[in-house]
């Protein structure tokens, strides 16, 4: 972990960038963006590295986190603020996340706060979109972030792996193995579930 810091408070100015404490001592960066998401990096090292190299590296994903769970992540070491840099082009603009009602397989993408089409939730276009959801910065984004940067070796370090959702085609995956490990009628696939082939 990092040093803890008692009065450290979450910033979520656009270009803050933090370092994040993960899985397996492994450390991960994210940086906020314009809507307020924060976007993770495809790199994690043992010791922080320079800001230009972490900027430098490919986005690996990009969700909404519970703002209040980063002051939490702050004061305890989880997480650590390196500064404000400027953002690159794809992180200056609103991303498009996807609602999933319960009980159903249409959706609704939104840009921002405005709804922009309905679909079904196997319709290729939307796979990669991340299914709106806050996710709380100390317990469950180490787990997100080791699925998200190396999922077959996640399944050995994290139990839950397979439950780490996120994207509309991981959150179909979960709701498969969900529904293949319980008898529970809740956890049943509707009859015209498109399967994931996964």
């Amino acid at each position: 972990m990092f040093e803890e810091n008692p009065k450290a408070r979450s910033d979520f100015k656009a270009g803050t960038l933090y370092a994040i404490w993960g899985i397996a001592d492994w450390i991960y960066y994210g940086q906020v963006t314009v809507d307020k998401s924060v976007a993770f990096y495809f790199r994690r090292d043992r010791k922080i590295a320079s800001s230009a190299d972490v900027l430098a590296s490919p986005i690996m994903s990009r969700m909404g986190i519970v703002y209040a769970s980063v002051g939490e992540a702050l004061r305890s070491g989880a997480w650590k603020k390196l500064g404000r840099y400027p953002l690159r082009d794809e992180l200056g603009s609103v991303r498009s996340v996807v609602q999933w009602p319960v009980g159903t397989l249409d959706v609704t993408v939104w840009i921002g706060q405005v709804p922009s089409r309905t679909a079904r939730v196997e319709d290729p276009s939307i796979q990669n979109l991340e299914i709106i959801a806050g996710w709380d910065a100390v317990y469950h984004v180490p787990a997100r972030l080791a699925v998200d940067y190396a999922p077959d070796e996640a399944i050995h370090t994290v139990a839950t792996a397979w439950a780490v959702g996120g994207p509309i085609w991981r959150e179909r995956r979960v709701k498969e193995e969900y529904a293949r490990r319980s008898d529970k009628p809740y956890h049943e696939l509707p009859a015209d579930w498109v399967p994931t082939g996964l």
